[in-house]
């Protein structure tokens, strides 16, 4: 069961191959989500300081019942943090926000702030910054791991070329129909983990007719094919939502889409339109390139 099997990251440090997304959760049902999540099976829960709801986390993982070592939890520093000074003090509110006494991942949320996504300025010397924050944070216990969000090759580069220790993850969006293999790729050579966030498009392969008749051949949901899709690709899956029944449903993925189905599924047609999420800057950009 995938609920039961890890990655291990560059660092030796275990993490489940399927994570809980909690974006767009808000703060006073995040706790119950965990709650739910964890009774499933889930072990891996996955938040932000600009999801609003790192206390609800928190509280979550108290009210779960489960010991603190045999969870997973992390959250990513706000996307306009880019000194070193608001890093260290942005790890600390984290810290506190959870409740917990250690992160076991804490990521750079984009290489640039939100507002300045599709900008021309890669923010270099603020991700250093932030960077070395994250170094000291992991050296002092603080962290179990480090890593980086939305970060093209070139943002890589930069903090492979000057870091102590290395990212040891790169969360993208990643799914059928949008998948960036040469990212994906290159990450990979690095020894870094890459995580698939939205695998599902936002909802959005719903509407494709070709996902949804090899789903219908496998017997599994369009979901469940699209986590599986990613798992195949060596990619964790980060499925959002707050629905038990969809958490349940998302974690049935023990089968083997084949070599010539994953082809296809390579070759999908690309989504033009994220419905709501067109003005989510990930979304907008993604369409954009």
């Amino acid at each position: 069961m995938i609920l039961n099997e890890n990655y291990q990251l560059a660092n030796g440090v275990d993490i489940p191959k399927l994570g809980l997304g909690t974006w767009f959760i808000d703060n006073d049902d995040a706790a119950q989500a965990v709650e739910d999540a964890v009774k499933i099976g889930y072990r891996h829960i996955d938040t932000a300081q600009a999801y609003g709801n790192e206390q609800g986390i928190g509280q979550g993982i108290k009210n779960s019942g489960v010991n603190r070592e045999d969870l997973f939890i992390t959250t990513k520093l706000a996307a306009e943090v880019k000194s070193y000074e608001e890093a260290v003090s942005a790890i600390d509110q984290s810290l506190e926000a959870l409740g917990l006494e250690y992160i076991d991942m804490m990521i750079i949320h984009s290489p640039q702030p939100w507002a300045d996504f599709t900008g021309e300025d890669r923010f270099f010397e603020g991700n250093r910054e932030a960077w070395q924050a994250l170094e000291e944070a992991y050296q002092a216990g603080k962290l179990r791991a480090i890593g980086v969000s939305n970060f093209e090759k070139e943002d890589l580069d930069n903090i492979l070329d000057h870091c102590k220790v290395k990212p040891m993850v790169n969360q993208v969006l990643a799914h059928i129909s949008n998948t960036p293999f040469d990212l994906i790729a290159y990450t990979q050579e690095q020894g870094i983990l890459v995580e698939a966030y939205s695998p599902i498009a936002h909802g959005e392969l719903f509407k494709n007719k070709e996902v949804e008749a090899i789903a219908e051949k496998y017997g599994v949901s369009i979901p469940q094919l699209s986590i599986r899709y990613t798992l195949q690709l060596d990619l964790l899956p980060l499925p959002k939502t707050a629905n038990p029944d969809h958490m349940e449903n998302n974690a049935g993925v023990d089968f083997t889409i084949s070599e010539e189905d994953m082809e296809v599924l390579k070759k999908a047609e690309r989504i033009e339109d994220y419905g709501e999420a067109n003005d989510m800057p990930v979304f907008g950009w993604k369409l954009k390139k």
